[in-house]
């Protein structure tokens, strides 16, 4: 078993992005500024945050939270959004998924400027993605790009198997991955629940990008040798073992496969450090769409 290290890219891409924040500063250009909106006080939520504001600190980006209680209405927060949007100073910005159940999230979202939406998620730059046309790529699948881009991995005419159909990760890297373009040019077949003969998908794919958020679903005797395996999913999982009393672990069983001759994500360490590099790229990509 090969690792493709998240961490060890995701520091190389901070790296550069650093660089550019030191040549604008020399310049006196503006100094990129990403922020978030969170509502509410869900655990996970927060400590996502808080670790992009910790790599905004390590690039020299300047950075804002936006915290709202849960009881927010939707028009009240609708109008926040537009505050942020009409703010020059703020490049760009991200609203934290999963906002409380009486918020309308695809209304929210389509609030957020597209020229803000570092995110990839309105509308605007979700079908300029899906035209190929150049755009704020959503976070997750423009890390998994670059692994593939920083590994060499050569996917034309390959089979790729994408597991989950989620407009975040598994619509749009099906897209990207077949499109004609330079680490791209894949056959791809796009799996969900409904999908029959899954193993057998599996066993015929030449990568597979899994993103279903069922702990440890991917053994090793459903995938063949030389198969390169891109773990998105994260769960929390009862370890009686662990100080904590659980584990965080992927899609894939990571054990299992240590004996294989496949590449493969770590879970933590793959592709989570991947999403936060390349949120930044996109801020630093809307601060200079500014200059």
């Amino acid at each position: 078993m090969k690792i493709i290290n998240g961490k060890k890219i995701s520091n190389d891409v901070l790296n550069e992005i650093k660089k550019h924040v030191d040549g604008r500063m020399k310049n006196r250009k503006k100094i990129p500024h990403l922020a978030a909106v969170l509502v509410g006080e869900d655990g996970p939520s927060q400590t996502y945050v808080n670790s992009k504001i910790r790599a905004c600190e390590r690039v020299g980006f300047n950075s804002s939270l936006f915290k709202f209680h849960d009881k927010i209405t939707e028009n009240e927060l609708l109008n926040e959004i537009t505050k942020i949007n009409e703010n020059k100073e703020i490049d760009g910005f991200i609203v934290q998924l999963p906002l409380p159940p009486h918020i309308d999230q695809e209304k929210i979202l389509t609030q957020v400027s597209p020229d803000k939406d570092v995110d990839g998620f309105h509308p605007l730059n979700y079908g300029k993605m899906t035209l190929g046309i150049d755009t704020f790529l959503p976070a997750t699948p423009a890390g998994i790009i670059e692994l593939i881009k920083r590994y060499k991995i050569d996917l034309s005419g390959k089979r790729c198997l994408v597991i989950g159909r989620s407009q975040i990760v598994g619509r749009p890297i099906s897209i990207l991955l077949s499109q004609n373009k330079p680490h791209a040019n894949a056959t791809v077949t796009l799996a969900h629940s409904r999908s029959k003969d899954l193993n057998l998908l599996c066993k015929n794919s030449d990568i597979i990008i899994t993103a279903i958020g069922i702990p440890e679903f991917l053994k090793s005797s459903m995938v063949s040798d030389n198969t390169k395996i891109i773990d998105v999913g994260i769960s929390r999982i009862d370890d009686d073992s662990n100080s904590k009393g659980y584990k965080i672990v992927g899609d894939v069983d990571f054990e299992d496969f240590n004996q294989r001759d496949v590449m493969i994500t770590p879970v933590p360490g793959g592709v989570g450090p991947m999403t936060i590099a390349m949120l930044l790229s996109n801020t630093l990509k809307a601060c200079k769409l500014n200059d």
